[in-house]
């Protein structure tokens, strides 16, 4: 369940003694952090003027029977820990789960909301679930791919074919005897490309519709 953020209204004013000092603090001063984290909002001004320099802190993240030291702002998320941990490791960061006080983290998560300290211990594990997942649908992506390009080099071949039904369509329409051999000749082609045309592995409205434009030529020619 996610912690329930403050309720705060404009024109408030919140006692907090932690802020550089101050003991009154108005509502738009402040900020609401992912987590429920009330921190104090810098103003433009402050902003220009003071560099803040983020903490960097150092966990300890295990891996299998190995620890490995990770050197990581304070205010990172853990998506980010991830893909440090994804050159150390060789585990793609999507096939990470990274388990901090025994709670599986999201990678949308920040550190230091999690209470994520310099010395605190993470644990790495990898997702043979996901990555199979993952591997499948690049094999899945890389297939469709194949096919969408042998779908467009069918389609280029028929539309070269497209020339000669027409000069067949205009011999017949003029009372002239056409050849049989050319008619065997072109349909044999376009049949040829039928078959291909079948044999590519995908399926759609494309592909459906580059089929029934082979077919009409086929009966034109006949």
């Amino acid at each position: 369940m996610e912690p329930m953020k403050p309720k705060i209204k404009e024109g408030m004013f919140v006692k907090r003694g932690s802020f550089s000092g101050r003991k009154d603090i108005k509502v738009e001063d402040l900020e609401v952090r992912p987590g429920g984290m009330i921190v104090q909002r810098r103003s433009t001004s402050e902003s220009n003027q003071i560099s803040v320099a983020i903490p960097t802190i150092k966990v300890r993240v295990k891996f299998g029977s190995f620890y490995r030291e990770i050197r990581i702002s304070s205010q990172a998320s853990f998506g980010e820990l991830k893909k440090m941990l994804a050159e150390q490791t060789g585990v793609h960061h999507q096939d990470q789960k990274l388990i901090y006080k025994k709670k599986e983290r999201n990678s949308k998560a920040f550190l230091d909301v999690a209470g994520v300290k310099d010395g605190s211990k993470i644990v790495l594990i990898e997702d043979i679930t996901s990555r199979e997942r993952r591997c499948l649908e690049m094999l899945k992506s890389a297939r469709t791919e194949k096919a969408s390009k042998s779908l467009q080099q069918i389609s280029l071949e028929v539309d070269k074919l497209d020339g000669d039904v027409k000069a067949l369509e205009a011999t017949s329409s003029r009372g002239m005897k056409v050849a049989e051999t050319d008619v065997d000749k072109l349909t044999e082609l376009l049949m040829t490309k039928l078959v291909t045309l079948d044999g590519i592995d995908i399926n759609g409205e494309l592909k459906l519709q580059k089929r029934m434009q082979v077919l009409l030529k086929v009966e034109l020619v006949n």
